[in-house]
């Protein structure tokens, strides 16, 4: 069952220190820039992952092609993509060894999150770190 409490969500954002934000964009108008803007500066590590835009950066981090090209460990894949891209997204995050997987706003994919569940992932589902951080007081990671 993907996390809808607001204590397992706060609990999971504030364990997260480093994420691969997978559909990241350098146009500073496209919500996954904005979030990855509001992620660096909460002091998450994150990982812009585009692999059309690979080698390159995207607000000064450098840009993977893929989540297996990252070679640190994920603590969390944010998907910016629609609900049946995220499926394969998934996959990829449990190949990678990442601890949990969050399908923005309006991505909802119920099989890769039972996928994702199996392999030992925390899920969430159709929500915004961006809008769940405050909402939520989750601390600054350190």
């Amino acid at each position: 069952m993907p996390l809808t409490d607001d204590a397992a969500i706060k609990a999971l954002l504030e364990r997260v220190r480093t994420i691969a934000l997978v559909g990241a964009s350098a146009k500073p108008e496209r919500d996954s820039n904005r979030v990855m803007g509001f992620l660096l500066a909460r002091g998450y590590r994150v990982i812009p992952v585009n692999p059309g835009l690979a080698g390159q950066e995207i607000l000064g981090q450098p840009v993977a092609a893929s989540l297996a090209a990252i070679a640190e460990p994920i603590d969390m894949v944010e998907i910016f993509r629609n609900s049946e891209a995220a499926g394969e997204t998934v996959d990829e995050a449990i190949a990678a060894g990442a601890k949990a997987v969050w399908m923005q706003l309006g991505v909802i994919n119920q099989s890769a999150a039972e996928r994702a569940e199996a392999a030992g992932l925390a899920v969430v589902m159709d929500h915004c770190p961006k809008v769940e951080i405050p909402r939520l007081g989750v601390a600054t990671p350190q």
